[in-house]
């Protein structure tokens, strides 16, 4: 009986030296030892990489209907055409999640603000907690050239 009471305990309290060693090596002031950089605030967009392979994911078409969108940045980018690309984000189940965009054009890039938000049809109710990599289709004014392609996020 005391070998079981005293393997309870030992066994306690390496669970509680691992939660305390875990907690410590994700502290919460973001020092660990790294030096602190801060970027202008008049860049605010990054230029995703070009898939020129086309790195299609799952196709999703732009919903102006989802539920508390909010921006989310893309991974890549394709040229399908003169004047039309495709940009490659990873997303939540496309039973759960929209994407919607809006472009900004000018005469030195395309930046594009994509959102995420939930499907008014799935406000809720329950969904998987899975990434799925997704592509949406965006119809540019003017043809792209040589001008960059830009996340706003």
């Amino acid at each position: 009986m005391y070998g079981t009471r005293a393997r309870r305990l030992i066994a306690a309290t390496g669970a509680a030296l691992l939660g305390l060693t875990l907690a410590a090596c994700g502290s919460s002031d973001g020092s660990g030892g790294q030096s602190k950089t801060s970027t202008a605030a008049t860049s605010t967009a990054d230029a995703p990489t070009e898939a020129p392979n086309g790195q299609i994911g799952r196709p999703f078409t732009a919903d102006p209907t989802i539920v508390s969108p909010h921006s989310i940045p893309f991974d890549s980018w394709t040229r399908l055409g003169a004047d039309k690309i495709a940009v490659n984000f990873q997303t939540g189940s496309p039973e759960c999640y929209g994407i919607d965009a809006t472009v900004v054009e000018n005469s030195t890039s395309v930046t594009v603000d994509l959102k995420s938000g939930t499907l008014p049809n799935a406000v809720g109710k329950m969904c998987t907690m899975i990434a799925v990599f997704g592509t949406l289709e965006i119809q540019l004014k003017a043809p792209l050239a040589d001008r960059k392609v830009l996340s706003a996020k």
